[in-house]
Parts: structure tokens; sequence; C-alpha cells
């Protein structure tokens, strides 16, 4: 009788062993926010609601020292590395253009022309897949875990911020054509169908776009309750083109049926859309209604378009934020909807920063020193004393971020001394005010620099798409004109961003403990218990899954 029992007993904790899920949510939703500071987390707090940023940070979990751990800070890598929990010098997504030292050929970091449009008829908009990408994401993973039954799909108006989160196995990324006004995707979503899903046309055939810019953009309230902000028309601002002038009500009405929707990016309602068709994604693709767990990457492109144009004291900023608030409550009461509160978790994060412009600074020149500098100007000078020097002109081919790739062609074809030429450049380009240092990068290794600078560099470098030359400009100084922003560098203006966890298996608390973007994929896979992506060298944030 007792061998019977344990007999029995053994048989039932192995039965029960075998048929346990592992605990996870429904659904995993990541929304980044492009160009989001970390201050915007609290900046506008006085006028935020409380079902939007209060509600993330008081019910969830806020890692308040998040800082990019490479540069230059821009979209492409940082969207990558937010999912990937690794850096440009492994996933290889070192900016959002760069030219293929191999080949000489100027790459964008999401364009394959090996795949078609689906959507529209835009070669350009439409040729894109995340193949350039050498790492998997923690979507990828998430699939790999539960033998590709989970779904993932990626949401941007950007197509780099929704074909890169999304990963390699993606269920489906969309993202916005600016000739057609409307969701796409390509041949490689698609299995060489060149059809969108039926749904997807249907939303599309609605013609939301237009719907919202027939309404002007006006300030959601008073105009003195707008405390964070300059006065309206400042100098230093950015004039859209579908506009007359640079103060509010901002008007669309010129771009409807125009087939250029570009200043149609530049709105908040850009990040009401692409919300609305997050909503649209969840509900067709019944994504968190299936026994394994989907993930959704959100990403609002609207914000960059904004803070580039208007700066982060502008009233366009500001308003825009008070709408993404709503926009964000809307999302989370939706989830709690249709999910069910406790049944998705999700992450807010950003993809960089941003500075101050320049010319606002110096309104007060007691206390600030900040600028811009024409990049182009500076490599057409640099090419013009290089010919003089070297007798070849356009030795300098091109310029991305801070790094300048040279002609290696037209090199090899006059035998000129490259080291001799690479010296020279770095002379010069030392020789400007604005820029703080510069240096071959075969010498990176005897560059002296501070050691946080020299981490952020090596991060950064993947010998066959970066450049030959890198420069960095002093703190404030930007690239091309007086009027707007422009992003990139590796200061706390740029790279300290947002990182807030919500819902399933959080709670609320925060740490001042330095985080990087790199630990949110290995948090995000320890929390699930599936395997990190395969590039990751983030660490898990422990304070969050104890």
């Amino acid at each position: 009788m007792l061998r019977r029992s344990l007999l029995l007993f053994t048989v039932c904790l192995f039965t029960t062993a075998a048929t346990a899920q592992v605990a996870r949510p429904k659904l995993v939703v990541g929304l980044v926010v492009d160009q989001m500071r970390w201050d915007y987390l609290y900046r506008y707090s006085d006028m935020y609601g409380t079902g939007g940023f209060k509600r993330l940070l008081s019910q969830g979990f806020s890692c308040e020292n998040t800082f990019i751990p490479y540069t230059p800070t821009v979209t492409a890598a940082g969207h990558t590395c937010i999912y990937t929990g690794s850096v440009p010098a492994i996933h290889g997504i070192v900016a959002n253009d760069w030219i293929d030292r191999e080949t000489g050929i100027y790459m964008y970091c999401a364009k394959d022309t090996t795949v078609m449009p689906v959507g529209t008829t835009s070669i350009r908009e439409g040729q894109m897949s995340p193949r350039n990408m050498l790492t998997n994401t923690i979507g990828d993973e998430l699939k790999l875990a539960t033998n590709f039954r989970s779904k993932v799909i990626g949401v941007a108006m950007k197509d780099r911020g929704g074909i890169l989160p999304a990963g390699h196995s993606a269920n489906a990324a969309y993202w916005f054509d600016n000739k057609t006004g409307s969701w796409i995707t390509s041949t490689y979503y698609t299995n060489g169908l060149t059809e969108l899903p039926g749904w997807v046309k249907q939303y599309n055939d609605r013609r939301v776009p237009d719907s919202l810019m027939k309404n002007d953009w006006t300030l959601l309230y008073d105009k003195s309750k707008y405390t964070q902000s300059t006065a309206d028309d400042m100098p230093f601002e950015r004039l859209l083109e579908s506009d007359k002038s640079k103060v509010f009500p901002h008007k669309y009405q010129s771009v409807i049926g125009s087939a250029n929707y570009d200043p149609f990016r530049s709105s908040p309602y850009g990040n009401t859309y692409t919300m609305d068709f997050a909503k649209q994604v969840i509900q067709n693709e019944n994504l968190g209604k299936g026994a394994e767990t989907d993930m959704l990457c959100i990403s609002m492109s609207s914000t960059d378009y904004i803070g580039h144009r208007f700066g982060p004291n502008s009233l366009e900023v500001e308003d825009t934020y008070l709408r993404l608030d709503k926009d964000i409550a809307a999302l989370l009461t939706y989830l709690d909807n249709t999910v069910g509160k406790n049944n998705y978790l999700l992450f807010l994060s950003a993809d960089h920063g941003a500075p101050q412009i320049g010319n606002y600074l110096k309104q007060d020149k007691k206390y600030f020193t900040a600028g811009a500098l024409n990049i182009n100007t500076v490599v057409k000078n640099l090419n013009k004393l290089c010919l003089d020097k070297f007798g070849t002109d356009g030795l300098i081919k091109k310029v991305y971020d801070y790094q300048l790739y040279l002609d290696n062609a037209k090199i090899d074809a006059t035998a000129i001394d490259r080291k001799a030429l690479k010296k020279f450049i770095v002379d010069n380009l030392k020789m400007i005010p604005e820029v703080w240092n510069a240096y071959d990068v075969d010498d990176f290794a005897q560059t002296i620099l501070p050691p946080v600078i020299r981490e952020k560099i090596s991060n950064s470098y993947y010998f066959r798409r970066s450049g030959d030359v890198q420069f960095f400009y002093k703190p404030q100084y930007t690239d091309y004109g007086d009027t707007g922003i422009e992003h990139g560098a590796w200061y706390p203006y740029d790279s300290h961003i947002p990182c807030v966890f919500f819902g399933w298996g959080v709670k609320p608390g925060k740490t001042n403990r330095e985080t990087y973007m790199t630990d949110i994929a290995p948090t995000i896979a320890a929390m699930l218990q599936i395997q990190m992506p395969n590039g990751c060298v983030g660490k898990v944030i422990t304070e969050l899954v104890k």
C-alpha cells in the first residue's frame, strides 16, 4: 500500500510539473518616445493628467538615471539598442546612415533592395527590412521561446522605428508613407504578397490623417498655463512647410491630398494617429488573446520631428507632451479593457534626448556658451584644403553623425598617403573652435580620452560601417544652422532617457542607480523567463525583478 501511494504521488507530481506553464503576461508593449528627454517625465507634470505619465510613475517602476552607453545617439541605433540589449559595435546599426567600407555604397539603416513595397508604389519608402541588423531582438527570442507561436509586430511613422524593434522574425511591421498618407509595409513581412491585410487597407481608406489635419493645431489650454515655455514666436524655431508663420495655430489643410504628408509628421496628430493604429493592431491581430505572450513595439515619431523644429523650451513641445500624456492614458485604459489589468507588461523609454537650441541659450550670454556649426560647410572647406595639399578634390566623401568617410577609391587611385591625409584632416578639425576633439579611428587606442567617453566610442565602432575620422563638438554645440536642434552627442542632454516599467509583475518604485538602455531587453527576458537576445551586453535591473 505504501509503495502504491508513493508511486501515485510521484506520478501526480511529475504530471503537475510537466503541465505547468511559465507565468507570463498576455502582452508586452514597448513604447519608445522619439527624442524624449528624461526630464519631460517631470517638466510638465503640473499639467499632466492622472492617467498617463503620472500613472506610469506612481504605479510603475522608474529607473531615474538611465543612459545611452554609446555615441552617436540617433534614432536607428537607439531603437535597436533598446530591443537587442546590444550596442552598435555588435548589432551593426552604427547610425541612421553610413557608407559600407567594403563596397563604398551609401546605406540607410533599414534599406533592403531584395524586397518590394506593399501598400505604396514608392520604392524609396517601401524597400525596407531589418536585414542590416546583425543581432536579434527580445521579440525574436520570445518567438523562439514559444516555437514561433507568439506574435510580434512593430508600428511607427518612421520605418526604422517600427522595423528594427520588431526584429527579424516579426509577423509584421508598419510605417508611414509620405506620398500616400497611409500605413505601408514590405514583402519581407507578407511572404511575397503585394497586398496589405484587409483590415489595414480598410483603416487606410478612412483617411485618418486627412480628418485630423482639418483641425488647426491649437493649444490644449489657455496660453497663460504654459509656464515652462518661451514666447510663441521665436527666431530660432523652424517654420513648418505647410504654415506661413511659426506661431499658433499651426495649419495643415494644404497638406491634405497633396501627395506630400511630411508636415503631418511634425504635428501631435501623428502621435494620436500612431496610437490609434496600434489599438487597431491589437484588435485585428488579436494580440494578448492567445495561449502565448505577444509583443507590440510602438514608437512615437512625431515628438522627434516637432522637437527638431521648435526645441525643448517651445510651446509646441510642451503642448505635444500634454497631448501625448492623454494618448498614453487612453492606451493604458484600452489595454485595461481589452487585455486586462495585470495581464500586460509595458515599458516606456526613448531612443535619445535633445539639447537646447544654441541661440536660445545665447540670449543670456552671461551664463551659456552654445552654438551650431554647418558641418557640410566644414567638409567643403576641408576638401578644399585637402585639394591644395594633396592635389585631389573630394577626398572626404561624406559625413554622418560626427564621422568622416573618406573616398577610398580616389585615395587608392592617386596613391595618397592615407595616414598623412587623416592626420591633416584631424589637425584642421582641431583648429575649429566648436570642436572638442578629433582623431583618426586607427589611433583610437592612443587617443587621450576620459574613460566614460572612451567606452561609449568603443561601443559604437563597427569597422565595416563606421567612418575614418571621428570628431566631437563642445557641450551644447550642434550641427547645421541657427534654427531648431540636432542631437547625437554623448552629453547627458542627449543620452539621459526615461525608463519606466508598468503592469504585470511590476511593483511600484524607483531606483537612482545608474542603468543603461541596454538593460531593458535582458530585464524583460528575465521577467518572461526566456533567453536574452544573442548580442545582449546589458544587465538585468535586479531591483525590478526581485
